[in-house]
């Protein structure tokens, strides 16, 4: 019957505007209506990253829950970590709506949201009040649009989600806040490393979300720059700015980050790059049009250590955790994996 009322639920939700939905989705999760998994992990799917033990390698994105409301109910529905997020220094109301948008033809999405969001002191003050937590936890930092000095905020963001993060990823990629994405190069990339450096006394393993557009020369760059300031590894990647042939939906020239099954192909050939160029001293998350179990090994055998869903899960809703486990453990067994690790850059 629960799985009938999710199912009857999502179809509701389909049918009203996307950022409605999500909203509302949001409500339902603090109130306990998405239910929670009762089976443990396959023992298979146990994994370490960054110091960290994950009970399985699924994790849900950051942009889900950007104002931190809803995590630990999140992490009742099975993922092994949740990134909260992201989180800017400032509220901001982000751009004009509509600015999310359905790409059902292509299961896919389309969002020019801006970095919408409440601050950090709200956010804080709701981590603040967790109580245990079920799956790993990854704050997603970002700047604002306007007003931002990224060697100054960054470390002071840091610093606050500090005592309760277990990870914090550095969003430099999203298209949706002009002049983000330079702060991908070399120069800029290690400036905001060297700040948090020097400022911070301790914080958790960094990780940098890089957009999934880099070229073979600015991706090598990044990565030396990523291993040189002393971060733990790279999130693969943000939305893309281009349009994949074959799109079908009317809505698809939107503009915006793309992101869903569309995102794939792109956002694995980049991440199998990045895994040959880091040659092991960083460890990568793949994220970008997961959706079922055999899609996830494949970012796993790409390079990926870990895995996220975003679209996916907005498409699907709680059902996609407790299945796309169940596959990438199956599909582990049959290609003669013993355990995640040891299927990580096979292929």
């Amino acid at each position: 019957m629960a799985a009938i009322g999710t199912k009857l639920a999502m179809a509701l939700l389909a049918g009203l505007d996307p950022e409605r939905a999500h909203g509302l989705a949001l409500a339902a999760l603090r109130l306990g209506l998405a239910g929670q998994a009762h089976e443990a992990d396959d023992p298979i799917l146990a994994t370490e990253a960054f110091g960290l033990r994950f009970s399985n390698p699924i994790g849900l994105a950051a942009g889900f829950d950007k104002d931190a409301r809803a995590v630990a109910p999140l992490m009742r529905l099975g993922f092994g970590f949740v990134e909260a997020g992201g989180v800017t220094p400032l509220p901001q109301k982000g751009n004009p709506r509509p600015r999310l948008f359905r790409l059902a033809e292509d299961r896919g999405a389309i969002n020019r949201m801006g970095m919408n969001g409440q601050g950090i002191s709200s956010f804080v003050a709701r981590l603040a009040a967790l109580g245990p937590r079920a799956a790993v936890l990854g704050v997603n930092i970002a700047i604002n649009k306007e007003g931002a000095d990224p060697v100054r905020d960054y470390p002071a963001l840091v610093a606050a989600v500090a005592p309760y993060a277990d990870y914090v990823a550095i969003n430099v990629s999203s298209p949706n806040t002009p002049g983000l994405r330079d702060l991908q190069g070399e120069a800029a990339l290690a400036s905001i490393l060297g700040a948090i450096a020097q400022r911070v006394e301790k914080h958790p393993p960094l990780l940098i979300k890089i957009a999934p557009d880099l070229s073979e020369e600015a991706l090598a760059a990044l990565v030396e720059t990523a291993v040189a300031s002393g971060a733990a590894g790279l999130i693969i990647g943000n939305t893309t700015t281009a349009r994949p042939p074959g799109l079908r939906s009317p809505r698809s020239g939107e503009a915006g980050g793309l992101s869903g099954a569309p995102l794939f192909a792109l956002s694995t050939e980049i991440l199998a790059r990045a895994f040959r160029l880091a040659r092991g001293r960083l460890t990568l998350i793949g994220c970008g049009g997961v959706s079922n179990g055999a899609e996830a090994l494949k970012k796993i055998r790409a390079g990926a250590t870990l895995v996220q869903l975003y679209t996916a899960f907005a498409y699907e809703g709680p059902a996609i955790v407790p299945r796309i486990k169940a596959e990438l453990a199956a599909a582990l067994r049959a290609g003669g994996f013993a355990s995640v690790q040891a299927a990580v850059g096979t292929g």
